[in-house]
């Protein structure tokens, strides 16, 4: 083994190079670590489990499954923890803390002396830290995730998280159940260890990860509870080792042609809103920048295939058992660029080359035969989102694609709070919800752009009305939702322009949402603009200091290439 690999890769700085080894080896002798152990090359397994993180909890298993793999391939697998982001247990959201677990994971690959690394995470920001940190450290890495959890039942029909609970949480906010059966069903929509059983955030960056080659093929929709998960860790240490021999680095897997394919498996999945800032930012870290107008082109041209919640009927294990990742891929093959490498070091094309066993085709669908024509996401642009807003087509009521309504405007999220349930709350079904400052700078963008409908008009029926914020919503969430618009509020964005009774315009025919404003009164009503307070010590003030705007990844300015900086900035 080369004096710079192994043990021996990265030794501490004493002034004395022969003296950090000699020490090094001698405390790694300290935890029962034979000679010929130390000897061989290292996989670090990054590892993230956490009493706060329900998607982790089968962690310690998947640790040594995939410890297994490494050692009968020959090397030494050493685990090391990162911190662990929980979606629902963290305050204020857990996009604050995706960029703290990407630095932590990048720094500690750096740091440590390890050849290859095993990233095992699952929640929703995660794995975009963990690519983004593997991305940014660049040395031969490997993605496994928790995977999805399986369905619960009640009543005879299949609930699961997260999809499941909004829509019988509006059912119990409009009267149609009672507090006894939402009690009820809080313990039968999460039944066992994964991540969310629909296409959220976490589903959608698992199969982006296995899109970009990131991890195994076939790995993205194994049940967190199967078996099989198992194995595939156990296959993902193997692959690691494999690796270190090649060696394939990120920055050989993810590159412009593998990042456009992830967007159009986005669009085809029908998948998160979410995945198109956490797989720019990934790009990012490389130097890789797919504008939105790329993305809108990338849209009409793919259709959604998967039938699945939110967007269809189904549930991740569904999409498992209809043929995974390798049926999707498949039927998207005509749109595909092939060349792109896995970290097998085989190309998209020899892989999609291999027979499939069987694939359901009520769950994947035969591009011929979509779920819809189009793509599950669009970008915006108007006078009210210059640089862009997110939009989920194939989540959204059509009948609202083109709309115009009076503005009901919500300041904050506090605002929204005090007064989205008080009964004289002016607003009417045809109205148009508007939330302010609620992005990255102003509330480090929580998923709070699913306003929920006004309780006097859900109690109505009313089940839908279009709403517009620049923060974040939950993968699993639904809607006609414009989200992400940019620049926000809290930066001067035209957003923070918006008074109540304008009327706004959505336009899904033209990709437009404009607020029917003239440009000279935005402009002198945003001279009074004044940005929200920031703090001014510690993380949360590192945060909101440095974070870029939702179209360049909500990133750190100073993770990203210059190369990418100074294009940034040019715009």
């Amino acid at each position: 083994m080369s004096r710079s690999h192994g043990i021996a890769r990265g030794l501490t700085n004493y002034g004395d190079q022969d003296f950090a080894r000699y020490l090094r080896r001698s405390f790694a002798r300290s935890m029962g670590l034979s000679t010929e152990m130390l000897g061989k090359p290292i996989v670090g397994i990054a590892v993230t489990p956490s009493g706060f993180n329900n998607c982790h909890r089968a962690m310690p298993e998947l640790v040594e499954a995939v410890s297994r793999g490494v050692l009968a391939a020959g090397a030494l697998p050493r685990t090391f923890p990162t911190i662990s982001l929980g979606e629902v247990f963290l305050n204020p959201t857990s996009m604050m803390f995706r960029n703290l677990m990407a630095m932590d994971t990048e720094e500690m690959i750096r740091a440590q002396p390890m050849d290859a690394v095993v990233l095992i995470g699952g929640c929703d920001k995660t794995v975009p830290a963990q690519l983004m940190g593997a991305a940014s450290a660049n040395i031969p890495a490997v993605q496994l995730v928790t995977g999805p959890m399986s369905t619960g039942r009640h009543r005879g029909e299949r609930l699961g998280a997260c999809t499941d609970c909004r829509r019988f949480w509006g059912k119990y906010r409009g009267g149609e159940i009672s507090r006894d059966e939402i009690d009820t069903i809080e313990g039968r929509l999460s039944v066992t260890s994964g991540t969310c059983a629909v296409m959220g955030t976490a589903s959608t960056m698992a199969c982006i990860a296995e899109t970009l080659g990131m991890s195994l093929p076939g790995t993205a929709t194994i049940p967190a509870t199967h078996s099989d998960r198992l194995v595939a860790a156990e296959e993902t240490g193997r692959a690691a080792v494999a690796l270190i021999n090649t060696p394939i680095t990120p920055s050989q897997v993810i590159t412009h042609e593998s990042v456009e394919n992830a967007f159009r498996v986005l669009m085809a999945l029908g998948g998160s809103t979410n995945a198109v800032i956490h797989l720019t930012a990934v790009a990012g870290r490389l130097g890789i920048r797919i504008p939105l107008s790329r993305l809108n082109e990338i849209s009409d041209e793919t259709p959604v295939l998967v039938d699945l919640k939110p967007v269809g009927e189904g549930y991740m294990e569904d999409l498992h058992a209809a043929g995974g990742m390798g049926a999707v891929l498949r039927e998207l093959r005509p749109l595909l660029n092939l060349d792109t490498l896995n970290v097998e070091g085989r190309s998209l094309a020899q892989r999609l080359d291999e027979p499939l066993d069987w694939v359901d085709r009520s769950v994947v669908r035969p591009l011929s035969d979509p779920v819809s024509r189009q793509g599950g996401l669009i970008a915006l642009h108007g006078n009210l989102a210059p640089d862009g807003a997110i939009f989920k087509r194939a989540a959204a009521t059509e009948a609202l694609f083109e709309t115009e309504g009076r503005a009901v405007v919500f300041s904050s999220l506090e605002d929204l709070a005090r007064r989205i349930d008080d009964p004289d709350l002016d607003v009417h079904p045809e109205d148009v919800l508007v939330l302010q400052n609620a992005g990255p700078v102003a509330a480090a963008m929580p998923e709070a752009g699913y306003l929920p409908i006004p309780k006097k008009l859900a109690q109505r029926g009313v089940k839908d009305m279009l709403r517009i914020s620049d923060a974040r919503m939950s993968g699993t969430a639904f809607g006609t939702i414009a989200l992400h618009v940019s620049p926000e509020a809290a930066v001067g964005g035209a957003l923070a322009a918006v008074r109540n009774g304008d009327r706004i315009r959505l336009s899904v025919r033209d990709k437009r949402l404009d607020v029917l404003v003239d440009d000279d009164e935005l402009a002198r009503r945003l001279r009074d603009h004044v940005p929200p307070p920031q703090p001014e010590r510690g993380y949360e003030a590192l945060y909101r200091q440095n974070v870029t705007q939702a179209p360049e990844g909500c990133d750190f300015a100073f993770l990203v290439p210059s190369s990418l900086r100074q294009h940034r900035n040019a715009t």
